[in-house]
């Protein structure tokens, strides 16, 4: 039944997510799991999920702007947003509503083309700046009692690329990516 339930409500979604020109990922419990690792040192540490990595390179090649918001800072999260060519990597945030606004205006992209994927209280501040609030299946209840979509993914494992794939199912882009596989382009 949820599968069922799942389906219905992208093909619902389906017109708003094809007018997405900005997605906007929190990065902890988001495109990592939530936890924190420490070296000796008292470095920290991530672990991101490669196929979310690629379900961000296919969108940017689709001409996508993604930007990564998080109140969190430590180094992993920029060296991320480098690999991955995420211009717009905006870290140690406390007032994401600002800084997302200044965003948006930056970019010329209004509240009706922007998407974000948040996991927690602090990112229901943006509610208001965005057409669409994406969660992963782990986040906290609050978030998905008032999101528009809960992905089947747990953040860290998976959820950015399940969002990935129904956006470009979107834009009509992905039946030739899963058909004839990707090449990453250098252009």
């Amino acid at each position: 039944m949820r599968a069922l339930t799942q389906r219905w409500r992208c093909h619902f979604l389906r017109p708003r997510l094809a007018a997405v020109k900005l997605l906007v990922l929190d990065v902890d419990g988001v495109l990592t799991d939530g936890g924190l690792w420490f070296d000796q040192e008292g470095r920290l540490q991530k672990r991101f999920d490669v196929r979310d990595g690629l379900g961000i390179r296919l969108l940017q090649q689709t001409g996508m702007t993604l930007a990564f918001l998080s109140g969190g800072q430590g180094g992993a999260t920029e060296i991320r947003a480098e690999q991955l060519g995420i211009e717009h990597c905006l870290v140690g945030i406390k007032d994401k509503p600002r800084a997302l606004a200044q965003l948006q205006k930056q970019l010329g992209i209004d509240r009706n083309n922007t998407a974000f994927i948040g996991d927690d209280l602090n990112d229901l501040a943006v509610r208001d700046q965005i057409a669409l609030l994406i969660t992963p299946a782990d986040a906290c209840s609050a978030v998905r009692r008032q999101a528009d979509w809960v992905l089947n993914r747990n953040g860290g494992h998976g959820a950015v690329r399940e969002a990935a794939e129904e956006l470009l199912k979107s834009r009509r882009a992905w039946g030739d990516i899963s058909q004839k596989g990707w090449r990453d382009r250098n252009d």
